[in-house]
This record gives structure tokens, C-alpha cells and sequence, in this order.
């Protein structure tokens, strides 16, 4: 089973989700706002990822402007970004497609077939 961290108004993850059930998946849903990811689970899916901490923000989001993150978040250690990522889920880039053995933040469809054919 695999899990869709979502914001359900963000016409993406709709997207996302519509193409998830296009394929044929079987998922789980969670709110990102209410149902937050952990520093754990946060770290977890990063070095599964294989990609940069970075990948992980949702650098276009009114939280991460507000915050000046831009400017900041190259001056933060890995474990203050993942404690700062885990504080609000608005912060976290969305959505996270999360498979046994994989994670991807945003949605590609290209990159997302990868995952579910690994």
C-alpha cells in the first residue's frame, strides 16, 4: 500500500490523486495540515528520497515566504530543517508519494511511474 500526503485543496495533489487512480493504485491519503508529518517519518522519507532536504520545502508556499526561508535556510543544519519541517506540514512540499522503498516530493508522473514499478 502506498501513501499520498496531500493538501486536498491543491489542484496538484488533486491531480496526483487523479493519476494515482488512473494507474490503477491502491493508496491511503493523509492531511498534511492536520494529520502533520513527524521529524521521524520526515527524516525517514528524506533519506529515502535520495534527494536534497531542500526538495522537501514547499518553497512556494505563504508560510516558507513569510518565514524568509529563501534567505535562511541555507544557514540551518539538517536537523533544524527537519525540526522545522515537522512543526507545520504547510512548510512540507506537496504531495509525497511514499512506497516501501521510495519517496518523492511533488508530482511527476514520469518519476512517479518509476516508484510504483520499483
Amino acid at each position: 500500500m502506498f501513501l499520498l500526503l496531500e493538501y486536498p485543496k491543491c489542484t496538484t495533489c488533486q491531480k496526483a490523486k487523479s493519476w494515482l487512480q488512473a494507474q490503477g493504485v491502491s493508496f491511503e491519503t493523509r492531511h498534511i495540515k492536520e494529520a502533520r508529518p513527524t521529524r521521524e517519518e520526515l527524516e525517514r522519507w528524506w533519506h529515502l528520497s535520495q534527494l536534497p532536504l531542500k526538495r522537501f520545502f514547499n518553497t512556494s508556499g505563504l508560510l516558507y515566504k513569510s518565514l524568509g526561508l529563501a534567505q535562511k535556510l541555507s544557514t540551518l543544519s539538517e536537523a533544524e530543517q527537519l525540526d522545522l519541517l515537522a512543526s507545520d506540514g504547510m512548510l512540507v512540499k506537496r504531495p509525497i508519494l511514499i512506497t516501501p522503498t521510495a519517496t518523492f516530493p511533488g508530482f511527476k508522473p514520469e518519476v512517479w511511474q518509476r516508484l510504483l514499478q520499483a
